[in-house]
Parts: C-alpha cells; sequence; structure tokens
C-alpha cells in the first residue's frame, strides 16, 4: 500500500520561503510524482510536478518562484517555495501515479500572511 507523508507546511509573510517535502513508502514505480493544491471557488491546480524522474512541470501561478526536486532514490520529492504571495495560501497536496494507480496524501497548510 503507497502511503505519502507530507511536511514543511506552515505560516509565513509575503516575500519569505518553504520547503514542502513528500515521502512515500511502499512505491515500487513512480511514474510520477508532485503536488497540487485547490484555491477556494476554483479548481484543482497543478503546482509542480517531476514525471518519470526527469521532467519537470510547473503551474503558471508559481512558475520562476517554485523549484520541485527529488531525492536520489526517487521516492521523496521537495518543493522550494520562495517570494510567496498570500494568494500561495492553500493546503498543498502530494500526488503520486503508480502505472494507472492515484494516490494522494493528507495535506499540508501553507498560510502567507502579514
Amino acid at each position: 500500500q503507497v502511503q505519502l507523508v507530507e511536511s514543511g507546511g506552515g505560516l509565513v509573510q509575503p516575500g519569505g520561503s518553504l520547503r514542502l517535502t513528500c515521502a512515500a513508502s511502499g512505491s515500487i514505480s513512480i511514474n510520477a510524482m508532485g503536488w497540487y493544491r485547490h484555491p477556494p471557488g476554483s479548481h484543482r491546480e497543478l503546482v509542480a510536478m517531476i514525471s518519470n524522474g526527469v521532467n519537470t512541470f510547473y503551474g503558471a501561478s508559481v512558475e520562476g518562484r517554485f523549484t520541485i526536486s527529488r531525492d536520489n532514490a526517487g521516492n521523496t520529492i521537495y518543493l522550494q517555495m520562495n517570494n510567496l504571495k498570500p494568494e500561495d495560501t492553500d493546503k498543498y497536496y502530494c500526488y503520486l501515479r503508480q502505472w494507472t494507480e492515484e494516490y494522494w496524501g493528507q495535506g499540508t497548510q501553507v498560510t502567507v500572511s502579514s
């Protein structure tokens, strides 16, 4: 059974930085791993994704400010978030795809406020 454990959320002032971590266990072959968020009144949106261990993708609103990376084993990913804005406030969910199966973490709250 695949499990995703997120950490690193918290409260930060505008312009500040946070780093989120998502550790996967129980996965045999990870095809894609990344982060989503779900703004109120809107659709769930991609924040960042690593596909096939190499290709990275970012949502338009975070490109240039956020960076996704992974450890050498490939089962832990990191999201470095810089120059955070109040509109980045949300719960961030870790996502993993293994073949056709999709898994989600419980989410970690990020609040950007002065």
